[in-house]
């Protein structure tokens, strides 16, 4: 049996690292690490899982993840199939305030830029708009000699924290401090649910995949992610709707809607709109407006 880490770590001599990795679908389980993580997705597309809040990841989104932050690039099911012949790819680079580059970040000349390190531990999504010149920058740190590389880093996180008017965190942080077996455990439950939304899920059948009761359960649940059982599945049911909704294969709400787990039309629609303030018609509208553009 493989044996999982919530930490993993980065092991490296340099305090800036670029990581490229290709594979078939991105590390499918929930973990943190000491150094913060840009993310650039090359290719690829699922669900970034950022403490407990989600977000749909595609080919040129660039993310920046805080340090010690849980996190999870859950890659569609399509990636997973055994006779696929897709691919994940992305650029990483990690760093970690808190380790070598403390000594850099406490001279007075950064205080700006450690203080935006701190505002946005739970992490940000770059504004599309900025992906284009962030690209060109990740890249050119990726092909730095060392001298070279630190200098570059040091330009890209001028250019993030001067776009910070447009910047929105990724999640909370409050809700992020748990131990190393708290994380497995999490990341186990969170792995059940994220392979079963599209069915119906029983209180009873996820309390006992946690080897648990059903009213320890909910304790257990609601004190390490701030949301009961039902929020967490109706925000990941919704998640992946608007995926559906905005691709090209999309067979219309009412299917989009059974196929996420939903019971009924109905339920659908209340859901979709308490959660992302309008509509699944007006979602997918609005949508198609933006591509017309």
């Amino acid at each position: 049996m493989k044996v999982l880490q919530f930490t993993l770590p980065v092991a490296h001599e340099n305090s800036v690292i670029v990581q490229e990795d290709i594979m078939a679908a991105f590390y499918p389980y929930l973990h943190r690490h000491h150094e913060a993580q840009l993310m650039w997705i090359q290719e690829g597309e699922g669900t970034l899982l950022a403490g407990t809040a989600m977000h749909p990841f595609k080919p040129g989104d660039i993310f920046m993840l805080g340090a010690n932050q849980p996190h999870l690039f859950k890659s569609n099911p399509e990636y997973f199939a055994q006779d696929s012949n897709r691919q994940s790819r992305s650029t990483m680079i990690f760093f970690d305030p808190n380790g070598k580059l403390e000594p850099l970040f406490s001279l007075p000349e950064m205080t700006l830029l450690r203080g935006f390190i701190q505002q946005y531990a739970g992490g940000f999504k770059i504004p599309a708009a900025m992906a284009p010149a962030v690209f060109q920058q990740i890249l050119a740190i990726r092909e730095a000699g060392n001298v070279d590389k630190l200098t570059l880093f040091l330009q890209l996180l001028k250019t993030l924290y001067l776009a910070n008017n447009e910047l929105t965190p990724l999640s909370d942080v409050s809700t992020q401090q748990v131990s190393e077996s708290e994380g497995i455990r999490i990341g186990h439950i969170y792995n059940y649910l994220m392979q079963r939304y599209d069915t119906a899920i029983s209180l009873e059948a996820v309390a006992a995949e946690a080897h648990m009761t059903p009213q320890a359960f909910c304790r257990y649940f609601k004190k390490h992610t701030g949301q009961t059982l039902v929020t967490f599945l109706n925000r990941l049911r919704v998640n992946e709707a608007c995926k559906k909704l905005t691709t090209s294969q999309t067979d219309g709400i009412a299917t989009v809607a059974y196929t996420c787990g939903f019971n009924s039309l109905t339920n659908f629609n209340r859901t979709f709109k308490s959660i992302m303030g309008t509509s699944p018609r007006q979602y997918l509208d609005g949508y198609k407006a933006k591509v017309a553009e």
